[in-house]
């Protein structure tokens, strides 16, 4: 087990407060976006075992059996599957979709073919792994996610009051729901001149007016003044608007556009770096590739709550994905500790009040925003007052003493694994 140190990432969405506030230090002034915990090679966590600093990657790598457990290994390769943040946003992030595990692999292979460097601002696949993801609201959290039905975005379009948007609301009641949405938000992606900044100006004054569509509105009005001039106000204008509670989550798939708003959440997600972005960003666009990635399904979205384990006390966020499995403990002071042992990693990250984490060998006191990294099979316990999430693999398994995995410190030596490519030993 080991205290993690992480990388806050600067983008410019993230709070200049909400982190520090979190954290309980100074803010440095600048924007605080994203605070990544995991091994993925853009910013990995950082454990020190004795000799230094070495990232969580290179561990996993070194050493994949004792760090991930056999089951892992075997279905994933040597790497760590799941990546963990926590989010502060202040201002909407991009319109962006992720690919699926096939339209990843190809599209990987396909730019590698083509001699695009991995780094390249155009490039747009840049691994071959799938995205899903969840965010969990810490405060109130908003966001746009998935596609209204043709019928709510032409009314929507009629509520703005701009006489060139209606042979768009027209194409929308004309057509099958999917044929309409993907004909109107294919061109959105390049509208005519002149027709954003009327659209942008209707937004500000509807919004301002009141009437059935004033709440999205105002949040659209938000869009319009964080990026002005951007088309991805148009494709967000035809998204759902999701609004979470603390303690509320949202699972989104592959294909699903979405965007968040405002808020304070935990996320976690395969660890990929996919993305396929619609608008509301500097960076490259690719519009023949979103148009294959886009899902033009209209389906209602709900927010996912927690299922509580009785037995356990533990608060689990369903998902249907192999590469993350996601919980949240409420702990109080005179609970028993709640055991964490799987033949899984596992991250274990606290957002509020105290925590400890406790291993035959060490314990480690979490504050919020800190972490705590235990390899697979690794005999834990939580305990505290406070709210702790922790996150591991949908195929983890809980461990008896006697079916404890070896660690680190034991090595393999000693006990026979099988189904492990050769390769992957470690």
């Amino acid at each position: 087990m080991d205290l993690l140190t992480t990388t806050i990432q600067p983008y410019t969405w993230g709070s200049t407060t909400a982190l520090a506030e979190l954290m309980g230090v100074a803010p440095t002034g600048e924007p605080q976006a994203e605070m990544w915990l995991g091994a993925h090679p853009a910013a990995p966590s950082y454990v020190d075992r004795g000799q230094g600093p070495v990232a969580l990657d290179r561990l996993t790598a070194a050493g994949p059996l004792a760090e991930l457990g056999p089951a892992l290994v075997s279905r994933f390769g040597p790497r760590l599957p799941f990546l963990l943040k926590l989010l502060a946003v202040d201002s909407p992030l991009s319109v962006q979709v992720h690919p699926d595990r096939a339209q990843a692999a190809a599209g990987f292979a396909r730019e590698n073919a083509e001699g695009i460097p991995l780094d390249a601002p155009h490039r747009t696949y840049r691994d071959d792994q799938h995205k899903p993801e969840m965010i969990v609201a810490l405060t109130r959290f908003r966001a746009l996610c998935g596609l209204r039905a043709p019928e709510q975005c032409a009314d929507l379009l009629d509520a703005l009051g701009v006489d060139r948007l209606k042979p768009y609301a027209e194409e929308l009641r004309a057509r099958p729901g999917e044929a309409a949405l993907r004909k109107v938000f294919t061109a959105f992606l390049t509208p005519p001149d002149g027709l954003l900044a009327a659209v942008a100006e209707a937004v500000r004054l509807a919004a301002a007016s009141g009437g059935r569509y004033a709440a999205d509105l105002v949040a659209y009005a938000a869009v319009t003044r964080s990026h002005p001039d951007d088309p991805g106000l148009m494709s967000a204008l035809m998204l759902n608007q999701v609004t979470l509670q603390p303690g509320q989550a949202l699972f989104i798939g592959a294909g699903v556009a979405h965007a968040y708003l405002s808020g304070l959440g935990v996320e976690v997600m395969a660890s990929s770096d996919n993305v396929l972005r619609c608008g509301l960003t500097s960076k490259h666009v690719d519009a023949a590739e979103l148009l294959k990635v886009v899902r033009f399904t209209a389906v209602p979205i709900r927010a996912v709550e927690a299922r509580r384990d009785e037995t356990t006390g533990e608060h689990m966020y369903p998902a249907p994905v192999d590469e993350f499995r996601l919980s949240r403990f409420d702990l109080a002071r005179g609970d028993r500790p709640y055991p964490l042992t799987v033949d899984a990693p596992q991250i274990v990250l606290c957002t509020g009040g105290s925590a400890t984490v406790a291993s035959p060998e060490r314990s480690i006191a979490l504050g919020p925003g800190r972490a705590a990294y235990a390899p697979a099979g690794e005999a834990l316990r939580l305990s505290g007052e406070g709210t702790v999430f922790r996150v591991t693999t949908g195929l983890a398994r809980k461990l008896t003493t006697r079916e404890q995995l070896p660690t680190r410190r034991g090595a393999s030596a000693g006990r026979r694994i099988t189904g492990i490519p050769p390769a992957w030993a470690g």
